[in-house]
């Protein structure tokens, strides 16, 4: 503790030099909440029917020991997870982790059915966020939800989105914190179309139907989000990156933008500016996609710091939500959740220790020479030793002592499963 303690103050002097408060910066990270995903518990099974096989691009590899199978068993290991990460977050559920004894369908949810997770909400301190499930379910067919040319499977999960806002709705008025709903179908055809047009007519039309009833942003706040391709929709899917755009921006909802859902050269991180120029706010999905939309552990690569970056340095952390996605089952889920939520913290907490003011003044003034090298020396600044005071504040283990508390946890309750 004493040489945390002790290198944290070094770190602050240094930063201090180039007019950077730390103690100021971590009273600003401490407000940020990341949305962490439930499905990287599980990998992305649910609880609405016995485990079957992933539909809808969705496919998790792996067959590390431990996965939760039941409600509880979720709970326990997000409980876990959250012991090891500073800060209170959230936990992005999607529909088909319901918690009840009925047997209901994807079209029948209601807020009760998730009572049980509201109230551990509660006394987790944390909020939730809630994804509709338009996968893994036999009303999926031909590849297609709410863009399916059949009148009744397009009525079928339309009603799912409208049952879905409704649970969310429940989410933000019991929890007192905004609930983010994400609206991703994967929708499309392996080969090229014909044609492109009718289903992305057919999904817009659906959206607004689910969208009809009016909901107060205060307790659920709508997002849409895009995807270039998945697995069985290789060459065409209907809900693009230009389709949510313009139906986002036209209908006064939100854009989501997940790392993994555009083409392998394309990153979300030079996105974010323009965007924020038409939508009064931003989701986020970090993720991590090798060659493709794989859902890898966020590790603290470039991207990652290029997102925090532009996030930061364009104030918009009060305008963006910033949740995950990935799920891999080759290693241990909990220090997967762990080590994705953590390195998102560290990239927002670089990015919070720049000069912003003063690197702007510089490239104002055409200063390259200068705005060059600060942002190289910046990298060489001793940031891990503000993260490890903030663990140390937190009550969190600091450094890799976290990793030992993974192992007593697997095995202690995992290896018993």
């Amino acid at each position: 503790m004493s040489t945390v303690e002790e290198r944290y103050q070094v770190a602050k002097e240094h930063y201090a030099e180039i007019g950077v408060d730390t103690d100021k910066v971590l009273e600003r990270l401490q407000n940020v909440k990341i949305s962490m995903h439930c499905w990287q518990g599980d990998d992305v099974k649910g609880f609405l029917t016995p485990a079957g096989e992933l539909t809808g691009g969705i496919m998790s590899t792996g067959n590390y020991p431990g996965a939760a199978h039941t409600p509880d068993q979720l709970r326990q290991d997000v409980e876990k997870a959250y012991s090891l990460i500073p800060g209170k977050h959230k936990l992005n559920l999607h529909a088909i982790y319901l918690d009840t004894d009925e047997t209901v369908d994807l079209n029948e949810i209601e807020p009760r059915h998730f009572e049980k997770w509201v109230n551990w909400a509660k006394e987790q301190g944390i909020g939730l966020d809630f994804n509709p499930t338009f996968f893994s379910h036999p009303m999926m067919k031909d590849g297609f939800t709410l863009a399916h040319p059949d009148k009744e499977v397009r009525d079928y999960w339309i009603e799912h989105g409208k049952r879905s806002r409704r649970v969310a709705e429940y989410f933000g008025k019991e929890l007192g914190e905004t609930c983010y709903t994400n609206f991703w179908v994967p929708d499309g055809f392996k080969d090229n179309p014909v044609d492109r047009l009718s289903p992305r007519r057919r999904l817009m039309e659906s959206l607004d139907e689910i969208f009809s009833e009016e909901i107060d942003e205060k307790y659920n706040v709508d997002t849409v989000e895009s995807k270039l391709f998945g697995l069985g929709a290789e060459a065409y899917t209907v809900g693009s990156h230009e389709f949510y755009m313009g139906y986002g921006i036209s209908r006064g909802k939100t854009i989501l933008m997940d790392a993994g859902h555009f083409h392998p050269t394309e990153v979300i991180s030079n996105k974010i500016s323009s965007l924020s120029l038409f939508s009064d706010k931003l989701m986020l999905h970090v993720s991590r996609p090798v060659r493709w939309d794989s859902d890898h552990v966020v590790i603290m690569d470039d991207e990652l710091q290029d997102i925090a970056k532009e996030i930061v340095r364009n104030d918009l952390l009060d305008r963006t939500a910033i949740g995950l996605d990935f799920f891999d089952a080759t290693i241990n889920r909990i220090a997967a959740w762990v080590v994705g939520t953590r390195n998102t913290q560290k990239a927002l907490l670089k990015a919070m220790l720049e000069p912003t003011e003063q690197l702007r003044d510089m490239e104002n003034k055409f200063d390259f020479t200068s705005r060059l090298v600060y942002t190289e020396d910046l990298k060489d600044f001793p940031y891990a030793d503000v993260w490890n005071y903030f663990c140390l504040k937190n009550n969190v283990p600091v450094g890799l002592d976290w990793l030992q508390d993974v192992r007593d946890y697997e095995a202690k309750i995992l290896a018993e499963r």
